[in-house]
């Protein structure tokens, strides 16, 4: 992606300015972002991707009487779903690109944002004066219309309060400050923690595209817990205090053996790029419900490769990661390797050009579900013979 050329996506700003201009600070309203947009799934297919075990999803209803909220979550069979008639109810289908090849693809014109950060696109499906109530997102959102009109009130709001009693977190005080129809292609930008609300205008699809922010003390359990895990289990040396007087206050804790554990920690701590490998690690993990299909083959000559819509692939300068793994990487393969982690595919002659390590852990991938071979006639248009 050339980041400096303008985006009908971005309203005409390149990425480069929009990062510069809207991430993390303001709001963007674009009017036909995507032009032509269609719903990625009809109501038919969304309602029964929420039957799935594998796939996450919710209902939130309001009673437009009472204004009282209920939320339930999937799967949901054929009958446990209101009618498509009935108004004020909203049904969410949580990683629409997990299990969608169209979703996946639209999740790629966002890719001017780092991968790490990139998380999924969610799908709104909602009949008429449905909504999930005014709240806040602690991420980054887009709010891209696929069908029909939905009303977005938002405003940048102080009072974060919440209702109580709700199964949502709905604001108790929404001051929205802006208000715009959205329809096909239309979509809102919206840094985090910007309050907003959106209410159906009859029927409508609204895909969310969401971004990970993960938490200070959550990434360093987790960065402690994969450095654990990593600690050489041979010849572990034991604590020894063969000077240790008696005491008359057995419970205090020895000083020898606080600075033991110090020690400890400070060599799970020593590898220079053990923090940096972890990181990464913990970044490409799938989602817990991700399975992958086993059993591909390697491409043949003359054949692309692609990552699974479900391979999560990052790299750093030393590393590059896949699903929760890492390799270390250097030279020809890996800037193979970091190409197919930018571009998501390398061509038959990238791949001719591979070593016999980089081909074999390829291989692997393919075996594991995780990339697979493209046929050619498959392949993109403007390469020699191929469509």
């Amino acid at each position: 992606m050339d980041i400096h050329a303008p985006l009908a996506l971005l309203g005409g700003l390149s990425p480069e300015l929009f990062m510069q201009r809207h991430w993390q600070r303001k709001p963007l309203l674009v009017r036909g972002a995507v032009p032509g947009m269609q719903p990625l799934l009809d109501r038919a297919g969304l309602f029964a991707l929420a039957g799935r075990e594998e796939v996450e999803s919710r209902v939130v209803r309001r009673d437009l009487a009472t204004g009282a909220w209920t939320l339930a979550r999937g799967p949901f069979g054929a009958r446990a779903l209101p009618a498509a008639s009935r108004a004020g109810w909203t049904l969410l289908v949580q990683g629409l690109d997990l299990h969608l090849d169209a979703a996946h693809a639209l999740l790629q014109q966002f890719r001017f944002v780092p991968q790490a950060r990139l998380d999924d696109l969610m799908v709104s499906w909602a009949s008429d004066g449905g909504g999930v109530g005014p709240h806040f997102d602690s991420y980054d959102v887009f709010l891209l219309q696929a069908h029909g009109r939905r009303r977005w009130r938002w405003g940048r709001q102080k009072d974060l309060s919440l209702q109580d009693g709700v199964p949502l977190k709905i604001l108790q005080r929404f001051e929205p400050e802006h208000e715009a129809v959205l329809e096909p292609g239309d979509m809102l930008y919206l840094p985090p923690r910007y309050a907003h609300d959106g209410i159906a205008e009859g029927e409508c699809q609204t895909c969310s595209i969401g971004f990970r922010a993960p938490g200070r003390h959550e990434l360093a359990r987790e960065l402690l817990q994969r450095l654990a895990e990593d600690v050489d289990d041979g010849a572990d040396a034991l604590y020894q205090d063969p000077r240790q007087p008696a005491v008359a206050a057995p419970g205090a804790i020895p000083e020898g053996l606080a600075a033991f554990a110090q020690e400890a920690l400070r060599r799970a701590l020593d590898d220079p790029h053990g923090l940096d490998r972890a990181l990464g690690e913990i970044l490409s993990e799938p989602k817990p419900s991700v399975w992958f299909d086993e059993g591909g083959k390697a491409p043949r000559a003359g054949q692309a490769l692609v990552l699974d819509r479900r391979t999560r692939m990052l790299y750093d300068g030393r590393h590059v990661f896949a699903n929760g793994e890492s390799w270390r990487a250097g030279g020809a393969d890996a800037r193979l390797m970091r190409r197919l982690a930018d571009r998501r595919r390398l061509e038959a002659a990238e791949l001719a050009g591979a070593s016999a390590d980089a081909r074999g852990l390829l291989a692997g991938w393919c075996e594991a579900g995780w990339a697979h071979a493209e046929p050619a006639a498959a392949a993109r248009p403007g390469r020699g013979a191929r469509r």
